[in-house]
């Protein structure tokens, strides 16, 4: 089931450029403000990101030096 959302106080020069590159994509303004926020929350937000990396780290005990990273990086390239 979806809802509406109201967003107000947009100002004009947003709603403005909203419109014009929901325009170019061929969409309505409703359309590509909702594909934008459905983008938006696919991915985790940095801070949602770093919690469940350090979560991988704490949980595995492991931990890799800069160097070691570095070094095969450059492995791989050789």
């Amino acid at each position: 089931m979806s809802v509406a959302i109201t967003v107000r106080d947009v100002p004009d020069q947003v709603r403005g450029e909203l419109a014009a590159r929901a325009a170019r994509a061929g969409q309505s303004l409703q359309e590509y403000v909702k594909g934008l926020l459905v983008e938006q929350v696919s991915k985790p937000s940095a801070d949602d990101w770093m919690a469940q990396v350090r979560g991988r780290v704490n949980s595995t005990g492991s931990q890799l030096s800069a160097e070691s990273i570095l070094a095969a990086r450059d492995a791989d390239r050789a």
